[in-house]
């Protein structure tokens, strides 16, 4: 039984003994709280609740239950004003989250939701031709995290990298190529150099007018598969690709799906016809709409006066597809805040349709990567790369790292977990909804919240393990967790499933980044006032409880996508 349901049932049992069956435990669980200071308690009740039904005050009902609530693990109740503070035994429970964590080891705190069910999860989706830039390093991050943390309560996560390879701006890119540029260059670096004529594009169209009509004239001759607008654009696309895949590779990350945008060329008529069939699509100013006035929208552009489909009919197409394909339980669409209107009228016209399964589907937005308080911009130019980053990030944690470990075995190796980890982290520590700033310097701290505080914290709890005995030995006493500093590690194991509990429900990576942050901070007061490796009765319950705060560092910071060195 988990230790916050033996309070519900606790709370639920001794209302139950006083003749009140009205409150139900769901209730009770909905209202419990975790006290903002240890020695409140481990867990806090509310009784404001009952007052309406017991008819007495909150702080009466809180003095009457504390005497009705008994179990074996809670060590005592206490009555402050409204509420009732729970202490749990700490040796007991603090046995037993021990040796539950070092039985399950690595699915310590997994849960059974998801019963093997398909997550369909949309994300990083660069854009062909354009560099990869810290501006797509969030959602590439936190739908990676999400796919971890989706699989861990027991669904299957479909990662869809929805790549940005169709619209205008090709027109534009196949324009410019033909008026400047390169193959020789284009060859030797197809990134900056497809980038430094997209730039190009924007700054002579602003003294050129005719400039936007010529890439207008070779997106339609691409649409129209003209053979040379298609090759070029199939070159364009397969360079990015290879640099995506080298980038991809650097983070860690793999996707099941790269159908982007010009896979679903083929299949957005049959959208347009089953709208036109259900007499949904109406005229307005010569385009075709879906009018969404019932729901208080903006009607939702299908079709362009000039018979072009938009993005709204392409994620509809996507949507079917992907319901068909991979039938999923939910679909998560890890895109910018700013697209936040576009989803909520693609998921409200399939609503419309009549598909039911458009409730399970999810927009995921996020807030944007700054550089010096203002949004980085490809067109303009003013834009940090990905790749620079990560190599600037390993660059100066070999340099931290060889400060303080110059004989580190596979230094290399521990510098690339520490360099990539500490950039995936400094955005995963915010709450998505916020703006990022970035800061390699932040990053890459050893001190403070960051991803290497979190990664050495690690590596010291396997460095205790190995000085330790061979095998810890199951201890006799369990005394040593009497202490408030190995409780208040205890404490915060215990909550792990809790934790990623909130992750799954509200899309939120950083709960558990904030969570493995609090438990380094903890286990560091811990090792810093206690001699774990001192050779006594507790020694072994001691290394026990150092084993199962590395199983949990570790897993905490697998979900997030990171690798945790055992030395650095």
């Amino acid at each position: 039984m988990k230790y916050e349901e033996l309070i519900v049932l606790s709370i639920y049992h001794a209302l139950m003994n006083k003749g009140v069956d009205k409150i139900t435990k769901e209730e009770i669980n909905k209202n419990l709280e975790v006290p903002p200071k240890q020695e409140m308690g481990d867990y806090a009740f509310p009784c404001f609740l009952l007052a309406k039904e017991l008819k007495k005050s909150p702080f009466q009902i809180a003095q009457e239950l504390r005497l009705k609530i008994h179990h074996e693990y809670i060590e005592h109740v206490e009555a402050v004003g409204p509420y009732l503070n729970f202490f749990f035994s700490k040796q007991k429970t603090g046995e037993e989250i021990v040796l539950e964590a070092l039985h399950l080891k690595e699915k310590y705190g997994s849960l059974a939701i998801g019963n093997s069910e398909n997550i369909t999860i949309d994300l990083s989706s660069p854009n062909i031709a354009k560099p990869f830039s810290m501006g797509h390093l969030r959602s590439t991050v936190i739908g990676n995290a999400l796919a971890n943390i989706m699989e861990k309560c027991g669904f299957t996560p479909i990662k869809i990298n929805h790549i940005g390879d169709w619209g205008t701006q090709f027109g534009k890119l196949i324009t410019a190529y033909k008026l400047w540029g390169s193959e020789e260059k284009v060859k030797a670096d197809p990134i900056k150099e497809l980038l430094a004529l997209y730039v190009r594009f924007h700054e002579e169209a602003k003294l050129t007018t005719e400039l936007e009509d010529k890439g207008r004239f070779w997106f339609k001759r691409l649409e129209d598969g003209d053979q040379e607008a298609l090759s070029l654009w199939r070159w364009f696309r397969d360079e990015s690709l290879k640099e995506f895949e080298r980038i991809y590779e650097l983070l860690g990350m793999e996707f099941h799906s790269y159908n982007g945008e010009a896979f679903y060329n083929n299949k957005m008529d049959a959208v347009v016809e089953q709208l036109e069939k259900k007499k949904l699509l109406t005229e307005s100013e010569g385009a075709m709409v879906v009018s969404l006035e019932e729901y208080e929208s903006p009607p939702c552009l299908i079709k362009k006066s000039d018979g072009a489909t938009l993005y709204a009919t392409r994620d509809l197409a996507a949507a079917f597809y992907r319901k068909s394909e991979y039938d999923f339980a939910k679909a998560l669409y890890v895109v910018g805040g700013e697209q936040s209107l576009h989803f909520k009228q693609v998921f409200q016209v399939l609503k419309k349709m009549g598909y039911e399964w458009s409730k399970d589907m999810h927009h995921i937005p996020f807030g944007m990567m700054l550089k010096d308080g203002k949004k980085m911009s490809t067109r303009k130019g003013k834009v940090v790369l990905l790749e620079e980053v990560l190599q600037k990030a390993i660059k100066l944690a070999t340099h931290n790292i060889e400060e303080r470990n110059l004989n580190l075995a596979k230094k290399d190796e521990v510098a690339k977990m520490v360099g990539v980890g500490s950039v995936i982290f400094h955005d995963l520590k915010n709450y998505r909804l916020n703006d990022v700033e970035f800061s390699l310097e932040a990053m890459l701290t050893f001190e403070g919240e960051t991803g290497p505080y979190v990664q050495y914290t690690y590596a010291r709890g396997c460095s205790i393990l190995r000085k330790g005995p061979t095998k810890a030995m199951p201890s006799s006493s369990y005394k040593a967790f009497e202490d408030d500093k190995a409780w208040a590690v205890l404490s915060l194991l215990m909550k792990f499933e809790i934790v990623i509990g909130q992750a799954y429900e509200q899309f939120d990576p950083s709960k558990i980044a904030k969570y493995i942050i609090d438990l380094a901070q903890a286990f560091n007061k811990y090792y810093g006032s206690v001699r774990i490796l001192e050779q006594d009765e507790q020694q072994p319950a001691r290394l026990q409880l150092v084993e199962a705060v590395t199983i949990v560092l570790k897993e905490g910071l697998r979900l997030l996508g990171i690798n945790a060195p055992e030395q650095m």
